[in-house]
């Protein structure tokens, strides 16, 4: 058995007198992509913010490649290979898209950027992921929402990232936008060189993209298991039945 790749044990978050998370164990294995569900303020965002170190846990373990760590702060844990794409995906709508690309991860040809290497690798790994673009220096604003949630994933993956956190990346995107974003976490699942966590409320499409699937709820791991083996029938139960012991 393989060491998994981010691991948690054990982890709980308060906020006041508010109990975010209570006991969460879960774990990612390499290469492999986690689909994590569960209703609205069930914690998941919590969770993601603990994992890329905004958040510290009050009580429990994390485990890079098996190695207990302290997640100081987001800076700490990109070094450890962990990085967060959130819904508002920190891109700067008046840069150009290779400027976003290696925004905070500027190349330099001292004094000035090296804006000519940044343009063509910005280009390269746009082309190896597939995403097609019809020009890197056009400014991320002008783009639609598809393309620019394909270059923060870029961004992420090609600055070392070996664990990926996706917050809600097909959140109030189109079927075709959507389609172009499973497309690029399918890649990355082929290539096996990045685990993926994968926030999403549309069962279907955990199910399509995910190997295996993680529901939250109480603050706790729920349900645990591999995506070939459940159902969208299996999945809106367990929601449905939790939506109800609530409202009883």
């Amino acid at each position: 058995m393989s060491t998994a790749a981010l691991e948690v044990r054990a982890v709980a978050k308060r906020f006041g007198a508010l109990t975010a998370l209570r006991d969460v164990t879960l774990h990612v294995d390499p290469g492999e992509v986690l689909g994590l569900i569960g209703d609205n303020g069930a914690g998941k965002s919590t969770l993601i913010k603990i994992l890329c170190g905004f958040h510290r846990p009050d009580t429990g373990q994390i485990l890079v490649n098996g190695d207990e760590v302290t997640l100081r702060s987001v800076d700490h844990a990109r070094s450890l290979g962990i990085d967060a794409v959130y819904q508002d995906l920190a891109l700067v709508n008046e840069l150009s898209v290779y400027h976003n690309m290696f925004l905070n991860r500027e190349l330099v040809r001292w004094p000035l950027l090296n804006n000519r290497k940044m343009r063509r690798r910005a280009e390269e790994h746009l082309r190896d992921m597939g995403v097609d673009l019809p020009d890197v220096r056009v400014e991320v604003a002008k783009l639609s929402g598809g393309q620019r949630q394909a270059i923060a994933v870029a961004r992420s993956v090609y600055s070392d990232a070996r664990v990926l956190l996706l917050d809600e990346p097909l959140a109030a995107m189109g079927a075709k936008e959507g389609a172009m974003i499973l497309d690029l976490i399918r890649d990355l699942k082929e290539r096996g060189r990045v685990s993926v966590i994968i926030i999403a409320h549309n069962y279907a499409q955990v199910l399509d993209v995910c190997d295996r699937v993680n529901l939250l709820q109480h603050g706790r791991i729920a349900f645990d298991k591999r995506a070939a083996d459940t159902s969208l029938e299996e999945l809106t139960d367990l929601v449905v039945a939790e939506y109800r012991r609530r409202r009883a």
